[in-house]
């Protein structure tokens, strides 16, 4: 990216790249190294509007004109479109100045709700819409007179509490926002126009954005950083990606591509998230920058990501700020990046900061002072009660609390923190509130941390464990609950004057570079409050919202999944689920959730253990009689019971296999396809065609021993591939090997660098390419032997490809076609059987169209049951009815689907021993997910070193900033 004149590093003497001049000190500002004196930023650019009657950015949407404003999953918006909703909304909230609580959230509603809220000169209120406590909390302490809850794809509800206002509203306040998250310290920030003008036009100078950017929101809008991210790009005519999607899933990337999307906003965690779906490895063309901040990111990390953009032809920016400061005080220039990354970098544009002796610095070296910043973004001040509403200005010079230098480039660096107020994994943490909290449950405690971990020692109680303490703080302070580490001593620690030995506290904590106690989730959190946040965490017994705790559903994702690492923040998909465990853990769910939403299986567990809005008849806390059952887990219940009775012929409904494999195609695009990055991809297809290739040639294996079924080709799953003309019992076993071999052939093709990237670029496009080259051998049109002599899976790999297609359509015209080709295609496959061919058919129609059926819970119990043993049933049927043929043809059919089901349940449970006994193997440091182990023992093998591999530690979460 090249930056705009005005904020060009020029190069020294010596080619050295310098600091922004935008942000350098004009001549005679300077002090030495560790003065007192302000070093100022460039003021921004000139032409600002006068401050009253809203904030100017917000009013002058429409000067934009046509150009693209924002851009959804569904639409997109001009700023003409988005003015005319803005003023509508703005007609709505009444004529006065009102207190308007917002109900904060990454939708159009909630963004057109703010905009007309500031335009009309309204004070906003912003909370996170995700969590309930705090609304409730700030609904009762600073009494709103407007509540704006931004439905799901409709127009803001407004509710009106009063006529007018109660309250003294100073004219210059705008904005108020949490100063730590959803459940932190109760204060909030007083913001006004000029601030938050001032900082968009700050941000916009620096970053250089232009009208033709489209910013994505990977931040929530109620985060002082997410929002002025919606702010900056606003300012400049630019485009907004609007999303609540998490960089985590395979969506969020199909959006931003799509949308040509040129800009990312990060917190440390969200480059945790980027390095694990291969964010390296993508082709992201229009990307310009990306930028980081909400905490530090270590100085290896900026480093690494500053070179990777440099190869990929995108811009770092690493920033500093709090949320007193509308966000942004510092950033480091993009050239400075690789050899500076420990540093902040300089003030922004019409910023200034100075160094002010400290006591806590004695002992940090010469020129160590507290950084304090001023600028037109600093904070009117901070409100604590509602009368607090109509003070003015009562803050001029922001104290940061950081400890910092000035080093002789001109850069900030921050080497410490003046106060005990902690800020851990970005967000501020008061450890005398915490010690307060707990000694109000009669508790002793000490508390300290760092920047990954809060630590706690605490006096042994009855009634009191770690798990206990560690939830209750957890939900206390908004953090997630792997960072809270609790400690029960018999006596705290003193130093020898008698006063706390917090040194002492924060040594009982790992050290910073060990592996914590389970792995980082794989979707990411936002800043406190959001559902996908660090919010409360409850690992522990504490209040937990919704019908299910988080932590009781952690415990069922990590039994039927068999993961030790499982958090709150994880996804089935994310923990590596598949088509043969979704079928158990659907039903778990909906046993105890209730209808599940049709994306559950990304959404992470925190999401799913929400509180849900009662139905009409739903009183009380009483789950819906009336349930749900995905499509594909009836199909496959359905089909396999089909599949036996047909061969025992105690019916004739054939067809079941081949509906099998399309639903095999449509599940393989829904979970071995979920994420972006190409090497985990093909290790999650390997994991899942060993799931299918172990127990069948197990099975075989027992087979071969006491009949004469089948031979070592069998075995091998070679005999289709070998005699495909064979009609003997050698080719029961034709779907298993067709559906092996497809799937080793996707995965090998897909493992292709070319071919992966087109995978990302037309999801849909290339099923549908593969359908159709799979239909010139089922046409016999390429030169191929008749159908007879070659092996099932080429001749029937088209009905995978179209399953696979159909789970990647996204509009009625992708369903419609592959509806079509499959309406097209099937009939004439089954000559002579018309019932088959409208068995498939049918189904394939209900896969398209329908995700999920009406059910009751005992429909799905058996379903669940049936759909989940679908591969065992199949492949020990051949040897069961045959016992019990001669007596019923109906117990031959219970007795097959009995065995099989058992035969599936005995499998499961030789996987988890033997993932038991491989944990055990590893070592009690065993915490990592399975895909790493491997690399973990190499790297053991390389150093000899007993310990393997160091993890980062986990994170998540934001800054308060």
């Amino acid at each position: 990216m090249t930056l705009p004149p005005a904020a060009r590093p020029a190069p020294a003497a010596g080619g050295r790249a310098l600091p922004h001049p935008g942000a350098l000190p004009r001549p005679g500002a300077l002090s030495a190294p560790g003065g007192d004196r302000p070093v100022t930023g460039t003021p921004p650019a000139p032409g600002d509007r006068p401050l009253a009657g809203g904030l100017p950015l917000a009013r002058d949407l429409a000067r934009h004109g046509d150009r693209t404003a924002v851009v959804t999953s569904e639409r997109e918006l001009s700023y003409r479109e988005l003015a005319g909703r803005v003023a509508e909304t703005a007609a709505r909230l009444g004529p006065g100045r009102r207190l308007v609580l917002l109900r904060g959230a990454n939708t159009v509603a909630a963004l057109t709700a703010h905009l007309a809220a500031l335009a009309a000169g309204h004070v906003v209120l912003l909370v996170p819409g995700d969590h309930p406590e705090s609304v409730a909390a700030l609904t009762a302490a600073y009494d709103p007179d407007v509540v704006v809850h931004p439905e799901a794809g409709g127009e803001p509800r407004i509710e009106e509490r009063r006529p007018g206002s109660a309250h003294a509203l100073h004219p210059d306040l705008a904005l108020l926002l949490s100063t730590s998250g959803s459940t932190g310290s109760p204060k909030l920030v007083r913001l006004s126009y000029e601030n938050l003008q001032a900082n968009a036009e700050s941000i916009a100078a620096y970053l250089g954005i232009r009208d033709t950017d489209r910013a994505a929101t990977t931040l929530p809008m109620h985060y002082c950083y997410g929002l002025s991210v919606i702010h900056s790009n606003l300012l400049r005519g630019a485009g907004v990606v609007l999303t609540g999607l998490s960089v985590a899933d395979p969506c969020f990337w199909d959006l931003f591509r799509r949308a040509r999307g040129t800009s990312l906003a990060g917190v440390p965690y969200t480059f945790d998230l980027l390095d694990r779906v291969g964010f390296a490895d993508m082709d992201l063309p229009h990307l310009r920058y990306v930028t980081q901040a909400g905490g530090r990111l270590a100085p290896e990390r900026v480093a690494h990501h500053a070179r990777l953009g440099r190869r990929r032809g995108w811009d770092l920016f690493v920033m500093y700020g709090q949320t007193e400061a509308t966000a942004r005080m510092a950033y480091l220039p993009p050239d400075l990046a690789a050899e500076h990354p420990g540093a902040i970098g300089v003030p922004v544009p019409g910023g200034a900061f100075r160094l002010e002796p400290a006591d806590e610095a004695a002992g940090q070296g010469d020129g160590v002072g507290e950084l304090v910043y001023t600028g037109p973004n600093v904070m009117l001040g901070y409100a604590r009660t509602p009368a607090d509403l109509a003070l003015g200005r009562t803050v001029d010079a922001l104290r940061t609390g950081d400890l910092a230098r000035r080093t002789e480039d001109g850069l900030y660096e921050i080497v410490g923190r003046r106060s005990r107020f902690l800020k851990i994994l970005g967000l501020r943490v008061d450890p005398q509130r915490i010690e307060a909290l707990l000694a109000r449950h009669g508790l002793d405690a000490l508390c300290a941390g760092d920047d990954d971990r809060l630590v706690l020692a605490v006096v042994r109680a009855d009634g009191w464990d770690e798990r206990r303490i560690r939830g209750r703080v957890a939900a206390e302070c908004g953090l997630p609950a792997r960072a809270v580490h609790v400690h029960l001593l018999p006596e705290l620690p003193r130093l020898a004057n008698g006063k706390p030995d917090y040194p002492s506290v924060r040594a009982l904590a790992q050290p910073s570079g060990a592996a914590p106690a389970g792995p980082a989730p794989a979707s990411e959190p936002s800043p406190a409050g959001s559902a996908a946040s660090p919010g409360p965490d409850p690992a522990g017994p504490g209040p937990v919202d919704g019908p299910e705790g988080a932590d009781e559903l952690c415990a069922l994702y990590a039994r039927v999944l068999d993961r030790p690492d499982v958090t709150p923040d994880s996804s089935f998909v994310s923990l590596g689920g598949d088509s043969l465990s979704y079928v158990e853990m659907s039903l778990q769910l909906e046993q105890r959730l209730g209808r599940l939403p049709l994306h559950w299986h990304t959404a992470p567990i925190r999401e799913l253990a929400q509180p849900r809005t009662p139905g009409p008849r739903g009183g009380g806390g009483r789950r819906p009689r009336r349930r749900s059952v995905e499509t594909s887990v009836v199909l496959r219940a359905v089909a396999i019971v089909c599949v036996v009775g047909s061969h025992i012929r105690l019916f004739e409904l054939r067809g079941g296999a081949h509906l099998l494999l399309a639903v095999a195609g449509y599940n393989f695009a829904r979970f071995l396809l979920s994420s972006p990055e190409r090497r985990e991809r093909t290790r999650r297809s390997a994991r899942s065609i060993a799931r299918i290739a172990v127990p069948t040639a197990a099975w075989t294996a027992f087979a071969l021993l006491i009949s004469d079924d089948y031979d070592l080709s069998n075995v091998l799953l070679l005999h289709n591939a070998l005699w495909p003309q064979d009609m003997g019992p050698g080719i029961h076993l034709w779907f298993v090997e067709a559906l092996v071999y497809i799937l080793l052939a996707v995965t090998a093709l897909l493992a292709i660098p070319a071919v992966h990237g087109l995978e990302r670029r037309f999801p849909y496009g290339l099923p549908v390419a593969l359908a159709g080259i799979g239909l010139l051998a089922r046409y016999e049109v390429v030169g191929l032997p008749a159908r007879a002599e070659i092996t099932d899976a080429v001749t029937v790999f088209w009905l995978f490809a179209l399953g696979w297609a159909a789970a990647r359509s996204r509009t009625a015209a992708h369903r419609l076609l592959v509806t079509a080709a499959a309406l097209a295609a099937v009939p004439g496959f089954f000559p002579g059987e018309p019932r088959r061919e409208l068995f498939v058919m049918a189904g394939f129609c209900l896969l398209v169209w329908f995700p999920a059926l009406p059910s009751s819970h005992r429909l799905n119990q058996a379903a669940g049951l049936l759909a989940g043993s679908s591969l065992a049933i199949y492949l020990t049927h051949w040897q069961v009815y045959p016992v019990f043929d001669d007596v019923s043809k109906h117990l031959a059919l219970a007795a097959s689907l009995v065995f099989g089901i058992a035969y599936a349940a005995a499998v499961a449970r030789l996987v988890r021993y033997a993932s038991a006994w491989r944990a055990v193997r590893l070592g009690p440091g065993r915490t990592l997910p399975r895909r790493w182990a491997a690399p973990r023992r190499r790297a053991r093998r390389r150093t000899g070193a007993a310990a393997g591999c160091r993890r980062r530690p986990d994170s998540g979460g934001a800054d308060a900033d």
